[in-house]
């Protein structure tokens, strides 16, 4: 007759103490974003092949965060390799030409003129809804909100948009004082997630 050995308490306590570590590196993963997103119902993106990604809009006139999140929005929008993005010194340099202010609403004339001149099919706009520092108790951590949205350059119709938080705040961080995550890493993580919520185009 075989024994059964029942595991002591030794082992317990080190499956307790394993599945509470998870459970707290889970939590203290930070940058936990919450996304929502619109797609256009009906809309096939495989013929936008080209964007351009133009000045956000930002709370406050002066204010450089919508600069750091229209550069996050290029980076991780040539990494994904959806689609082409058009160089962000020619954008700007056609701005300029058509007497655009960086981040203020553009008429559909405009839109068409601009979608000509840089050659593309749509446009990365947006917004940023928040910036700032959040803080829990005696921790501190960036908090950004954002939101995209992807406009047809020749109708003006919006085919996609998403809006999302994302925080620096982590439980480790607080417990042990670890640093929190910046506004750059948080800012990309978020970008990255409102990206990836662009439908997958249809026969690609």
């Amino acid at each position: 007759m075989t024994e059964e050995r029942r595991p002591g308490r030794s082992t317990r306590a080190v499956r307790w103490l394993a599945a509470g570590l998870l459970a707290m590196s889970l939590a203290a993963c930070g940058a936990v974003t919450g996304v929502r997103h619109f797609t256009r119902e009906g809309t096939d993106l495989g013929y936008v092949q080209r964007v351009a990604v133009l000045p956000f809009e930002t709370p406050e006139q002066g204010d450089f965060s919508g600069e750091r999140a229209r550069d996050f929005t290029i980076t991780q929008g040539l990494a994904m390799g959806r689609f082409d993005v058009v160089d962000k010194g020619l954008v700007d340099s056609v701005l300029r030409e058509e007497a655009v202010q960086p981040g203020t609403p553009l008429d559909l004339a405009t839109l068409k003129r601009l979608g000509k001149r840089l050659n593309v099919q749509a446009f990365l706009m947006g917004t940023v809804d928040q910036e700032g520092e959040g803080k829990r108790g005696a921790f501190r951590f960036p908090e950004i909100a954002l939101t995209l949205r992807l406009v047809d350059a020749g109708t003006g119709a919006v085919l996609w948009r998403a809006s999302g938080h994302g925080s620096g705040y982590s439980l480790l961080g607080r417990l042990f004082g670890l640093a929190p995550r910046n506004s750059f890493q948080v800012g990309m993580d978020l970008v990255g997630d409102l990206l990836r919520t662009l439908p997958t185009r249809r026969g690609g």
